[in-house]
């Protein structure tokens, strides 16, 4: 995005590249319009409305970049740039952590933890950074601020960086973990492998922005792109009460997961192993009830 020359009185330090934000702000422009169209053909503004808001602010992002591209000097155009282009990949992060709860619905019987209980977990984790990820954009890029204020907001996206990538193993050990209860059990649903190879393909996109920091916009393109090529609901059913039943073939539509603890309580320990002590558990395994009603039998559809 720069030339990588010193220009007297840039915030930038550098004159910043004028095609590039161009590029990027129509790309990311029709991403964000395909996903829409998504969101309304598969009704699944819940699971993937995330991905039109972040195209969105990197839309948004691109354009106020380009804009101080010709104004250089102009701080304000930097900072609202640089904030709206960094509070994007978090987010997807976090429509990632709401596709794995998909997922684990579509096979409950695997899944390590409550599937409602992903979104609420990592969400919360989410906020943090967040909270960091802005603050430390915010004073870091500010000329107008002491030495010192900019150092912590450098230290602060230090922390966020650190966080992102604990998050980031956390989440991918649940679906490794899942995965592998899935693979032992000889569940080999086209559909949920699809499912779960995208996510994993999206995660580490995110990832290798998050360590090595270059090439970010165009990788959180690809994310983009990966996501509406492989878009989630080609391979999951649009209802949470929808599973695959034991032979891993039919679909049934259930009562769904019920979670009757305070939401604080499911906060704490989303893996409920308080309950798994007292046998608790038992009682939320409606598949093996077998009151659901069948919504497709046969060979799964890829």
């Amino acid at each position: 995005m720069e030339t990588g020359e010193y220009v007297q009185g840039s915030v930038y330090f550098y004159a910043p590249n004028k095609g590039a934000p161009v590029f990027f702000a129509v790309a990311f422009a029709m991403s964000g319009a395909l996903h829409t169209y998504n969101c309304i053909h598969y009704k699944s503004w819940r699971l993937t409305g995330l991905y039109v808001f972040c195209a969105l602010l990197f839309t948004v992002g691109f354009i106020i970049r380009e804009a101080g591209a010709f104004d250089y000097g102009d701080l304000i155009k930097y900072i609202v740039s640089t904030c709206l282009i960094y509070a994007a990949p978090p987010l997807l992060e976090l429509a990632n952590y709401n596709v794995l709860g998909r997922i684990l619905y579509y096979a409950p019987y695997h899944s390590p933890i409550h599937p409602g209980r992903v979104i609420s977990t990592f969400a919360f984790i989410s906020i943090v950074i967040e909270i960091l990820n802005g603050n430390g954009v915010a004073y870091s890029v500010n000329q107008s601020l002491t030495p010192a204020q900019q150092d912590m907001g450098r230290a602060l996206l230090k922390a966020a960086l650190v966080m992102q990538l604990g998050v980031l193993f956390l989440f991918t050990l649940l679906a490794g973990t899942f995965h592998r209860r899935c693979v032992r059990a000889g569940l080999r649903n086209p559909n949920l492998l699809n499912a779960l190879y995208t996510l994993y393909a999206s995660t580490f996109l995110l990832a290798v922005r998050t360590v090595f920091r270059v090439g970010r916009a165009t990788l959180m393109l690809l994310n983009h792109v990966l996501m509406n090529v492989r878009h989630p609901r080609k391979y999951l059913p649009q209802s949470t009460k929808t599973y695959l039943a034991l032979d891993g073939v039919t679909e049934v539509k259930g009562p769904g997961y019920k979670d009757g603890r305070p939401f604080v309580v499911t906060l704490l320990d989303p893996f409920d192993l308080w309950g798994l002590v007292k046998g608790r558990d038992k009682e939320t395994r409606f598949w093996e009830v077998g009151e659901g009603k069948v919504v497709r039998d046969g060979e799964a559809q890829v």
